[in-house]
């Protein structure tokens, strides 16, 4: 899947790019319906919001690739009018592999074929991926025929969720913060994965701008934070909240 995202995102750019023309913003002609294609990248990472006292130390951060295609529909109120709304649909990627040293953080990890659940004290190593399919809703302010701001909210389906990782360098302490000691040491690992207990649905806030470059291309920022844990509400192993916060940046062309 992120190799088709990421082959249709090269295409598109390289459209958007060869058709954008030089012809000054003012001989454009304002209409009621605005329609734009999009593309961008995902910047950020899946976290809480602020550092649970389990992490102690953050040892690595990859935000890997994580490509957006939408397209959306704008109606303004009237041809001249500064306010309009829009819609639109967006497949996008919201990945990270991130390496941390904690203490005492509740898991469940895989010993030798069997789960063993407890408190772990050492290296942790995540893996979070998910493809998702989000519907935005938005206000829109045009504040000239260059700027345009926006705020509003979407929904995403999870296309396919990935929550894996592995411990390492440490312990772990069976049942209760004081269980008997499982020890992972000189390269043994021990393995978990949560991804079927992400969520399917996540919702979110957005706000962002445009500038528009000339007469077609334009450059885009949004600013994109979950409002709900990325884990299903009966999931207990991880005890704090996670949500995705991403800055997506990217160019557009409108028709």
């Amino acid at each position: 899947m992120k190799k088709i995202i990421s082959t249709i995102y090269i295409l598109i750019s390289c459209v958007m790019l060869a058709n954008a023309s030089n012809t000054p913003t003012d001989s454009i002609v304002k209409a009621d319906l605005e329609y734009e294609l999009k593309c961008g990248i995902n910047i950020g990472g899946t976290a809480p919001w602020s550092m649970p006292r389990e992490i102690r130390s953050i040892e690595s951060y990859n935000p890997r690739f994580n490509g957006v295609i939408e397209g959306d529909i704008t109606h303004w109120m009237s041809t001249n009018s500064h306010w309009g709304i829009s819609t639109g649909i967006r497949i996008e990627v919201k990945s990270m592999n991130t390496g941390a040293n904690v203490k005492s953080y509740k898991t469940e990890v895989i010993d030798d074929g069997s789960k063993v659940s407890g408190y772990w004290t050492g290296y942790v190593n995540t893996k979070y991926s998910t493809t998702l399919l989000s519907v935005p809703v938005m206000a829109n302010y045009r504040l000239n025929d260059r700027w345009k701001f926006r705020a509003g909210m979407y929904l995403s389906y999870a296309l396919n969720r990935e929550f894996t990782g592995y411990v390492t360098d440490g312990y772990l302490r069976e049942g209760t913060p004081i269980g008997q000691k499982l020890q992972f040491t000189d390269g043994k690992r021990g393995t978990y994965d949560f991804s079927g207990n992400l969520r399917r649905l996540q919702p979110g806030v957005q706000f962002g701008a445009s500038w528009l470059a000339n007469k077609h291309l334009c450059v885009n920022a949004d600013m994109e934070f979950g409002v709900n844990n990325i884990f299903e509400s009966n999931f207990k192993t991880v005890t704090f909240n996670m949500y995705p916060i991403y800055l997506n940046l990217g160019w557009g062309y409108r028709f």
